[in-house]
């Protein structure tokens, strides 16, 4: 006990064993949704739901693991919601790849994140992107969460005269899916530990009494991953029209994972006196290498996740609490038959809350300054409305050089982003 005190600074984090590993357990109930939801979202692209959940939970083990061990930083990680979404909405039944592709395009992105990481050009890349655009772009992907949770469900139905249309919310599907939401936001409002996953498994509890779902057990031996073990297909990820979507991995992924970073270590008082966050190169290192080990078993891209604020807000203060979750995700691979009666409906309301959390960054907008204003309101809209993230990054960035320009405020445009903007503006209109 006093190796495993030693290694992480137990002591001179004024906490203790136990209370790192009640932290754990607290941020693992926040955040074990991403084991019914990520199988969920990731079979609509063709990929084999047993073999994905298995994915998602050795991903998340690792991600956790090097989290833990190495940055020793109590953040734990696990795909990354929108990310998935984008995966298989935007790439492979939005632009037609293979989800084989669409995994060589994640870990493309990873390598590039890893190397950014190793050579510490990430602050140079996060400091050149306005921040209306890195607002834009957390937003946007809430809006485009937010579309598939009402449109999955059946919520937002087709509507011949109008694109969409409100669906009967008196069938099952919907009417559940608008009570798992209302049922986590309650939680949440509540601050019960584990609301994410509580309201999924009320919906699912719900659907299984009124006969709506089979019971099919609670443990087995874990599902095969053969199907999706090692089938990224990197070479098709060498293509021009991949660029867009490595870039769009790229960009959510190094955003979501610094801003998730500065949260969580603020949090837990581990910000030096220059706001510097402990190990932070360390932790993105991390994060990329669990994002590249998780392609490989078969799953969209890792990130460290914003729940760890709930075991920090429990006293976790190292890596202990990572490893803790890391241990609980390879556990879950035993709870397959869970996982497969959980219906999308019942994590609808789970995503939908996830998308309203994204889009509170609006708050940090400066809505009286139009050109940092519109085009937020552009990477917001068209993200959903052209069901691509990629898209609506392209558009957003376009937006935001045009308006300055014409503006007159050349300064405002570093040279990464003209570069962006170009290649962007190139890839809408020739690729």
């Amino acid at each position: 006990m006093n190796a495993i005190e030693r290694y992480f600074g137990i002591d001179g984090q004024n906490t203790t064993i136990k209370t790192e590993v009640l932290a754990g357990l607290t941020t693992f109930l926040t955040m074990a949704y991403i084991i019914f939801v990520n199988p969920n979202v990731l079979a609509d692209a063709g990929m084999d739901r047993g073999a994905v959940f298995v994915a998602t939970c050795l991903a998340a083990a690792v991600g956790c693991l090097i989290m833990g061990l190495y940055a020793r930083l109590p953040v734990a990680q696990a795909p990354g919601m929108g990310l998935n979404a984008f995966f298989t909405y935007g790439v492979v039944l939005g632009m037609g790849h293979t989800w084989q592709v669409a995994l060589g395009a994640v870990f493309l992105s990873g390598c590039l994140f890893l190397l950014l990481s190793i050579f510490k050009i990430r602050e140079m890349i996060i400091d050149a992107i306005p921040v209306s655009l890195k607002q834009g772009v957390i937003a946007g992907i809430g809006a485009f969460l937010a579309f598939i949770a009402l449109q999955g469900s059946g919520i937002i139905v087709n509507n011949d005269a109008t694109l969409v249309g409100l669906g009967d919310m008196t069938t099952f599907s919907p009417a559940m899916a608008a009570i798992g939401f209302i049922v986590i936001v309650a939680l949440s409002y509540k601050k019960v530990p584990g609301a994410v996953t509580i309201g999924i498994l009320f919906v699912a509890l719900v659907s299984l009494l009124t006969g709506n779902t089979q019971f099919t057990g609670i443990v087995s031996a874990p599902p095969a991953i053969a199907p999706t073990f090692m089938q990224l297909d990197i070479a098709g990820a060498f293509d021009i029209g991949m660029i867009s979507v490595i870039f769009a991995f790229l960009f959510v992924d190094l955003f979501d994972t610094t801003g998730t970073l500065i949260a969580t270590t603020q949090q837990a008082g581990l910000v030096n006196k220059d706001g510097k966050v402990h190990n932070m190169d360390k932790a993105m290192i991390a994060d990329s290498t669990a994002t590249v080990t998780g392609t490989f078993f078969g799953t969209s891209s890792t990130t460290s996740y914003i729940e760890s604020v709930s075991g920090i807000a429990a006293g976790g203060r190292t890596g202990l609490v990572a490893v803790t979750v890391g241990v609980l995700f390879l556990l879950s691979i035993f709870f397959a038959p869970l996982a497969s009666m959980i219906p999308a409906y019942a994590t609808a309301g789970a995503i939908f809350y996830v998308a309203v959390l994204m889009l509170a960054t609006l708050k940090e907008v400066h809505w009286s300054d139009l050109t940092q204003a519109a085009p937020v309101v552009v990477v917001l809209l068209f993200t959903p409305l052209t069901y691509s993230i990629a898209d609506g990054i392209a558009l957003g960035f376009i937006t935001y050089t045009a308006a300055k320009a014409l503006t007159g405020k050349l300064a405002d445009i570093s040279i990464p982003v003209w570069v962006l903007t170009f290649v962007l503006l190139a890839k809408i209109v020739f690729v």
